[in-house]
């Protein structure tokens, strides 16, 4: 018998709890008419790490199928990382919550390289209203559930300035990502600017 929502979610924190330690808070956030979201927060040394816990609940679907499976599709969580005692980044609890609802609320596949944006900056004076959706597997592994189910894979989060989710959406995630690296940018800083993007 496959587990039920409840208990891919206890699968879920303890995976978290097992790679990144026992989280120092959490919140919980309900949207009317979508499955409670939580988000964890584990601290380690001057970077906090927001973890989400219910995106995973049920398999994400197309919005062009014609049916929704309960059980096959890709079931995913994420993860935002930034640097603390900068910003007010705690604030940032809802708008990942809201993120997190996005599948349920607006019937979206999140997948890397995926742009999701909340309209509103991040968190109070944040230079970002919207993240990129970067590859799963650096930090969380993967989590395998029983077939037919598709593993929770844990998404990083990447916080974008307006001017970089403008330029992604003209040259792609690969192009923004590449230009952060040959640019040294440090995608933890709550603070940061724009990567230059004229050169």
């Amino acid at each position: 018998m496959l587990p039920r929502m409840a208990d891919v979610l206890q699968l879920v924190e303890a995976r978290l709890r097992s790679t990144l330690g026992e989280p120092d808070a959490r919140a919980s956030v309900t949207f009317l008419g979508t499955e409670r979201i939580e988000v964890l927060r584990f601290l380690e040394g001057d970077v906090a790490r927001y973890a989400t816990v219910g995106m995973s609940a049920a398999p994400m679907t197309d919005p062009a199928a014609a049916l929704a499976d309960p059980e096959r599709g890709p079931r995913a969580e994420l993860l935002l990382s930034v640097r603390v005692g900068v910003a007010d980044t705690d604030k940032v609890l809802r708008p990942l919550a809201v993120l997190a609802a996005s599948p349920q609320v607006e019937g979206v596949v999140v997948a890397p390289g995926a742009s999701l944006d909340v309209g509103d900056p991040l968190w109070p004076t944040a230079p970002f209203t919207s993240v990129l959706v970067a590859e799963p597997g650096g930090l969380v592994e993967d989590l395998a559930l029983e077939a037919p189910r598709e593993p929770v894979r844990f998404l990083p989060v990447l916080p974008m300035t307006p001017n970089e989710a403008a330029w992604k959406r003209v040259h792609g995630a690969a192009a923004l990502e590449e230009r952060w690296l040959r640019h040294g940018t440090d995608l933890r800083d709550p603070r940061r600017s724009s990567v230059p993007l004229g050169d």
